[in-house]
């Protein structure tokens, strides 16, 4: 190698040291992204992405909106999502029968697949979502023909094994509807009220 090489060698290094150092030093000027938890807290929650959550009807918000159609479960790539029917006196099906007996327990994969459900099933007897497998993709919401999934916005949630993030979905929507503040009824005028002149 001749010393003409060596030197052109060096300045490329050099250079390509400089731009790396530039691109370093921007980043660590600009303000921090990441929230270090507890520490500080998360304040944009309008952009955040959830687990999926069902809403609930206008009239009545612990009853969710679902026609229990299994669009969603046929949608997600995942196979995540369970929904079981509810007819006559419980929830029925494959994804039903095994969230009453297990109870919390995971359902394999193969049996949460509910296929389309029975003739007649309007209402959801259970909905239950494994968030441990959820790629938040979004496809179950978008394919709900009633517009009954949304992204929750519950950012800080937890967990120590794979068996606590089954949602059950149902019971999330109604401990939701109890903690929401009742809306206060709209008083009507009264009949015989006098009106002003």
């Amino acid at each position: 190698m001749t010393v003409s090489s060596l030197l052109a060698e060096a300045a490329t290094g050099i250079k390509s040291l400089l731009v790396g150092l530039g691109i370093t030093g921007k980043a660590l000027t600009k303000p921090a992204v990441t929230v270090l938890y507890p520490m500080g807290e998360v304040r944009n929650l309008d952009t955040y992405r959830g687990h999926v959550e069902l809403i609930g009807k206008e009239d009545d918000p612990a009853v969710p909106r679902c026609i229990a159609c299994g669009a969603c479960v046929r949608a997600c790539p995942s196979s995540c999502i369970a929904v079981g029917c509810f007819v006559g006196g419980g929830a029925s099906g494959p994804a039903g029968r095994e969230a009453e007996e297990m109870a919390g327990e995971l359902i394999a994969r193969a049996e949460a697949m509910a296929p389309a459900p029975q003739k007649g099933c309007k209402t959801p007897g259970t909905f239950i979502l494994d968030y441990s497998l959820c790629s938040l993709c979004g496809q179950c919401a978008r394919a709900c023909p009633v517009d009954s999934l949304r992204f929750s916005q519950h950012v800080y949630y937890v967990g120590s094994s794979r068996a606590d993030f089954r949602l059950d979905l149902l019971a999330r929507l109604r401990e939701q509807a109890l903690a929401a503040p009742a809306q206060p009824a709209v008083a009507a005028p009264a009949a015989d009220a006098k009106e002003p002149q």
